[in-house]
């Protein structure tokens, strides 16, 4: 019942920021709470991300705490991460999901639909 595409990866260099998109259809967008993923050559897929259902309450790992930042717009069905400070472990193919879940949920396993992702690369 939902789809997302994402946009905005491309190649950064080191200590840069850039800005992914994810635009997602579907009758109740603002039912799900949100995240982004990401995952690199030969690791398992890692949490980035969260934000609820009305944007009021974030949630980020560690590796991205101070750097990345979530925010949707339930109005443009738009969910965005601001990422700064840029190195080259964040290079990943990032992936937005969503999930009927509460917003302490960061196990893949849990989010419902998927976008098809987007590479991030970052040239150090």
């Amino acid at each position: 019942q939902v789809q997302a595409v994402e946009s905005g990866g491309g190649l950064v260099q080191a200590g840069g920021s850039l800005r992914l998109s994810c635009a997602a259809s579907g009758r109740t967008f603002s039912s799900y709470v949100l995240a982004w993923f990401r995952q690199a050559p030969g690791k398992e897929r890692e949490f980035v991300a969260g934000i609820s259902r009305r944007g009021g309450y974030t949630n980020y790992a560690d590796s991205v705490k101070g750097r990345f930042t979530i925010s949707r717009d339930n109005a443009k069905n738009m969910v965005y991460l601001q990422m700064s400070s840029l190195n080259d472990e964040d290079t990943a193919v990032y992936s937005c999901a969503a999930t009927l879940d509460g917003i302490n949920v960061s196990d893949p396993r849990r989010f419902r639909f998927w976008g098809q992702g987007t590479q991030v690369t970052v040239s150090s």
